[in-house]
């Protein structure tokens, strides 16, 4: 069922605005005027948005379009920017939510209102004004004051156009008259430029004729110093020659004198050659023979002095108490005191060592771990630290070792084992070598090459002290 506006017979209540009656120009009675809706200019478009905007807090929540329910809890900054197009087309579609916005309007209208309700418009009212108060009453002959206010704002632009083009040629005057005085002022400065150009020239002019001048007599003496400059070179060649000849007297006899001391030279080095030659022999014979002598024994370093010995027989408690720590191979001070030795290197069973330590862990961490750790020792001691892993092929994504810290994988075919034994094998006779590993094999091994076998115990126990 279309909606449509009921004609109010009542008379007005006091304070309260008319309202139009129904007419056959479409005043009041929307659904009689099948006429479209006339295009509006923009200034009174806006103007009925913000005038409705201003009613809609007003109206009660059961009178609001739902469209326009949310719209009126905005700010009034907000409604009739943000929702001009919702209450355009409420405006436009419901006739009863106009008329209830009109009589709010009109309230505020005054005269002006009641002007608009009788089809008229005052001279002096805004054109905009009109529009929008006869677009919301539409009383007879609404369209043609939306109109007349179209042709007035149109107007008025054109009026505003005219305007700004009579103040844009009047600046374009302005500015061409200050680019004239401007131009004067350049064409005086160039004037005296010009005259001060001309006076420099003629200076400049003076001046070339000095300088000739100054260049002929430079000239005239630039040839009697070549002149005297050519006696000069006869004689210096006269000297040339002559300190040529002495020259080639002075080397003939530093020839002579260096072919002797060559010769003597030669005699020393041989004579200090066979010095060299029976000394390293001597030297050579010691070492060897100590060497030997040490494989034969089977020497280990002194784990225990006489005293200690002395001081067993005379302890309250058994003498194996006593001794325990000296006697451990996994005592992190014995690992303290090898590496104390002058240019020890300290070979690690790596994953011995981790596997007794920490094999909780997946096996990069306990690559990590270790090699964190012997990174930490090498910078303490300065000794050279290598370590030694199980594997066919190097494992990638290693983080880059420490300063001081070797990292080997053993390669396809060969164990960590027999990689270390080699390391042992490769070191200089005389080099202290600590192998750090819990495999008794590996330690008999290493001990047979002059190496000194500790357990994964004592590394790790050093470890944990850092």
């Amino acid at each position: 069922m279309p909606l449509t506006e009921p004609t109010d017979d009542r008379l007005p209540e006091p304070g309260e605005p008319a309202v139009p009656a129904v007419d056959g120009d479409g005043g009041g009675g929307e659904n009689l005027d099948l006429e479209p809706e006339p295009v509006l200019p923009e200034p009174v478009r806006q103007r009925i948005v913000a005038l409705t905007a201003v009613a809609l807090p007003g109206l009660p929540t059961e009178e609001l379009p739902v469209p326009l329910r949310r719209v009126a809890k905005f700010a009034p900054n907000r409604r009739a920017r943000l929702g001009a197009p919702m209450i355009a087309a409420q405006l436009a579609s419901d006739p009863l939510f106009r008329q209830r916005i009109t009589k709010r309007v009109l309230a505020d209208a005054g005269d002006l209102g009641a002007a608009v309700i009788a089809g008229t418009a005052p001279a002096a009212a805004d054109p905009v004004e009109v529009a929008a108060l006869a677009y919301l009453v539409r009383p007879r002959g609404w369209r043609d004051l939306v109109e007349t206010a179209g042709v007035a704002v149109r107007a008025e632009a054109d009026s505003a156009l005219v305007a700004e083009l009579v103040r844009e040629a009047e600046q374009r005057a302005s500015r061409a008259e200050h680019d004239r005085a401007v131009a004067r002022v350049e064409a005086d400065k160039l004037r005296d430029e010009v005259a001060r150009v001309r006076e420099e020239l003629g200076q400049l002019r003076e001046e070339a004729r000095v300088l000739a001048r100054s260049l002929r007599e430079t000239q005239a003496r630039e040839r009697k110093a070549t002149e005297m400059l050519a006696t000069e070179k006869g004689r210096t060649a006269r000297l040339n020659a002559d300190h040529d000849a002495e020259l080639r007297r002075i080397r003939a006899r530093l020839a002579e004198a260096e072919a002797v001391a060559g010769a003597t030279r030669q005699t020393a080095k041989e004579a200090r050659s066979v010095d060299d030659a029976r000394l390293w022999l001597l030297l050579e014979t010691i070492g060897q023979a100590a060497v030997g002598l040490r494989r034969e024994l089977a020497l280990d370093p002194a784990e225990r002095m006489p005293a200690d010995y002395v001081a067993d027989a005379f302890a309250e408690r058994p003498a194996a108490a006593t001794s325990a720590r000296a006697l451990d191979t996994d005592d992190p001070a014995r690992l303290d005191e090898l590496l104390a030795m002058p240019r020890v290197h300290l070979v690690a069973d790596g994953y011995n060592v981790t596997k007794r330590g920490f094999g909780e862990m997946s096996l990069e961490q306990q690559r990590k771990r270790l090699i964190t750790g012997l990174g930490g020792l090498a910078a303490q001691t300065g000794a050279e630290v290598t370590v030694v892993f199980d594997g066919a092929e190097r494992m990638h994504g290693l983080p880059p070792a420490p300063r001081g810290v070797r990292v080997l994988f053993s390669r396809k075919g060969e164990t960590a084992d027999e990689l270390i034994r080699r390391l042992v094998r490769a070191e200089p006779v005389g080099r202290p070598v600590v192998v750090v590993s819990s495999d008794r094999e590996v330690a008999d091994g290493v001990r047979r090459h002059g190496a000194y076998p500790l357990g994964a115990d004592s590394l790790l126990r050093r470890l944990s002290r850092s």
